[in-house]
């Protein structure tokens, strides 16, 4: 008899649209607290105290992401996710920065389940986005569980 071998893996990708217009098109990376999170949802109901992915953030961090990340290198703002939805294996998470919110030289972006601090669960770096004060930026980033 041969050894079962399975292996959960989670991707994510996301698409930033800024004033309406596809801009990136990228990957990032689910670092371990957002791996440790998704294995403490699987054991604990919503009042087990883990609260649910609910923020995105964008920032000017350029350093690549890694595993132990914990939050944005340098964050320039943080928004309430404005939709989620789940479709089998896939999560999206939707995130509108609005005129005056982040501007500046956007370079990273984060989901987190908190307005500050909290737990994060993915990470990207990417090239630079510039978002004027008159720009409004829309993520959508999808998580696949695999």
């Amino acid at each position: 008899m041969s050894g079962i071998n399975e292996q959960i893996k989670m991707t994510g990708h996301l698409k930033i649209y800024k004033n309406n217009e596809l801009i990136r098109d990228v990957d990032n990376l689910v670092v371990t607290a957002g791996k440790g999170y998704v294995a403490n949802r699987m054991k604990s109901d919503v009042s087990g105290g883990t609260a649910i992915m609910s923020h995105m953030a964008i920032g000017s961090g350029t350093t690549n992401p890694a595993a132990g990340d914990t939050a944005p290198e340098t964050q320039l703002a943080r928004v309430a996710l404005t939709s989620t939805g789940i479709s089998g294996a896939v999560l999206t998470y939707t995130a509108t920065f609005g005129a005056g919110t982040g501007t500046g030289a956007v370079t990273e972006a984060a989901i987190l389940n908190a307005s500050s601090g909290g737990t994060m669960l993915c990470r990207t770096e990417f090239s630079v986005v510039n978002k004027g004060s008159a720009d409004s930026m829309t993520i959508t980033w999808t998580v696949t569980v695999s």
